[in-house]
């Protein structure tokens, strides 16, 4: 359920789209980001990192969208969240004992170091990756397309690298709390 109030935005966006075109569907993501960041607080009294700096974004880039009439901008915004994420997970690998991999699932699994480390990079190329990706298909291709792929090429990419990490990291796990023999 998570998932699917996660991609709220994006799937508003791709059916505001299909329907109404780049410009509406910019502004239907704008508003679904800040009834996402709201729902999330009224249901936990806290915010989601998350979903503050993709309301940033959306704000932002979706702004520049409508004003200038420029779907240039919102096109760029998929890649500047996933640059921000992959620096994210680069400098906690500088700065903190801890990185993020190992923040975001350390109370679950429990890994040798040297896989913490492996683990937090190979998001960091992930994000810095699909980043990429997603320019390339602003330039090379058209919005249709672009917009296809950012739903579903994006959202593939991703649960495809999530299950390769389920994979590599079902080798290494050392024991999951509460599965203790």
């Amino acid at each position: 359920m998570k998932f699917l109030f996660d991609l709220f935005p994006i799937l508003l966006f791709f059916v505001a789209y299909k329907f109404y075109g780049i410009y509406v569907a910019t502004a239907a993501a704008i508003a679904a980001s800040f009834v996402q960041v709201g729902v999330f607080w009224l249901k936990h009294r806290r915010f989601e990192t998350m979903h503050l700096v993709t309301l940033a974004l959306i704000v932002v880039f979706g702004g520049a969208t409508l004003l200038l009439h420029d779907e240039m901008f919102i096109k760029w915004k998929p890649s500047v969240l996933n640059w921000l994420f992959g620096a994210a997970f680069l400098v906690s690998q500088l700065v903190s004992d801890k990185n993020l991999a190992q923040r975001m699932l350390g109370a679950n699994i429990s890994l040798p170091a040297a896989v913490w480390t492996r683990l937090n990079l190979s998001w960091a190329v992930f994000f810095i990756a699909v980043g990429f990706a997603n320019l390339y298909v602003v330039y090379y291709f058209d919005t249709d397309t672009w917009v296809n792929f950012k739903l579903f090429g994006i959202v593939g990419l991703t649960l495809v690298f999530v299950i390769l990490q389920a994979i590599y990291l079902s080798r290494h796990v050392q024991n999951i709390p509460g599965n203790e023999k």
